[in-house]
């Protein structure tokens, strides 16, 4: 007899996936097709479709399934931090200037062989789906979401980082023209960079994310390609990545670099441990007026702490 033993984020598959989200066999058919038609096509131009935009809905993991209700798009796509369009989170109108074809990944560092990849080569390449990730700022504030994208440990499989790279650097673009925020913000280090270790990235839970709500990446949420770590603040799942370096030292990112005390480079979710200008204890739920206790690591400590064994003198939390 076959025993299962589910992991702390699952729930049963009958469950996971409402009837009215569930991928179709028509869906599945249609995205395998769009999949070959990228080969035959050319590069997209600004304006134009995605040639990969065909591939979605992606079909849903359910192991990654949570017991919240998700927040609603109608919320999430006007609510939303992006510092190259500007500090106020109303913008997601100024983020469409944002031009994400074409869009090349520039791979480099300590890996067997540098290259760069078209965006829409790579979504091809990988072996796409749907997670339900919980996300929490570190503003205090929350949301529920479906993400679509595919494993960070399948992009290590693709890059092959060499034994020697530690830590995973991920940039965003330099623009100020199409930018206001970098033209404003002069004194900001862009571009903006996050880090997190070859051990985090491995990890079953990191995530790069190509969509959302069974769609592409709307333009405010960081399109084409973000990152997405649900254990961590929202601050260390960098936007509109378009280089990825592999190094042996350990980066100092965006935030840690402007005000480390408060935003330090592991900025791991803890209720206990306050935010110097706020508690962490609570988080105000997106649409729901609503504050409910945090969990360490955000829920997931059960998949991540391990990964912070013998850090004990690390800060670990931002």
């Amino acid at each position: 007899m076959n025993v299962i033993h589910r992991k702390g984020w699952e729930i049963p598959e009958n469950q996971a996936t409402p009837e009215a989200v569930a991928m179709n066999r028509r869906a599945l058919l249609a995205g395998a097709g769009a999949a070959g038609l990228l080969l035959a096509s050319g590069p997209a131009r600004a304006n134009d479709p995605a040639p990969t935009d065909a591939l979605h809905p992606y079909p849903r993991n359910p192991a990654y399934t949570i017991e919240r209700e998700l927040t609603p798009e109608a919320i999430t796509s006007r609510y939303n931090n992006f510092y190259e369009f500007g500090t106020s989170k109303n913008i997601w109108q100024a983020a469409q200037a944002l031009k994400t074809r074409p869009w090349t990944i520039k791979v480099e560092g300590l890996v067997e062989k540098p290259f760069e990849i078209g965006i829409d080569d790579l979504i091809a390449a990988m072996p796409r789906e749907e997670r339900l990730y919980r996300f929490r700022c570190v503003e205090a504030w929350s949301m529920t979401v479906p993400w679509s994208g595919f494993p960070m440990k399948a992009f290590l499989d693709r890059a092959k980082p060499l034994s020697s790279a530690k830590y995973v650097r991920m940039d965003t673009f330099v623009d100020a023209r199409m930018a206001p925020g970098q033209a404003q913000n002069i004194f900001y280090p862009w571009p903006y960079q996050e880090a997190i270790t070859v051990a985090e990235a491995a990890n079953d839970l990191a995530f790069l994310v190509t969509g959302i709500y069974g769609k592409p990446l709307p333009k405010q949420f960081g399109a084409p390609l973000r990152l997405a770590l649900p254990w961590k603040y929202g601050f260390k799942s960098v936007k509109s990545i378009n280089r990825i370096v592999f190094t042996d030292t350990r980066p100092k990112s965006f935030w840690e670099t402007l005000q480390s005390a408060e935003y330090g480079f592991w900025a791991n979710v803890n209720p206990e441990v306050a935010h110097p200008r706020w508690s962490q204890a609570t988080e105000e739920v997106l649409g729901e007026n609503r504050r409910i206790p945090t969990q360490l690591f955000n829920g997931y400590g059960e998949q991540v702490a391990g990964l912070y064994k013998g850090l004990e003198k690390e800060r670990l939390w931002a």
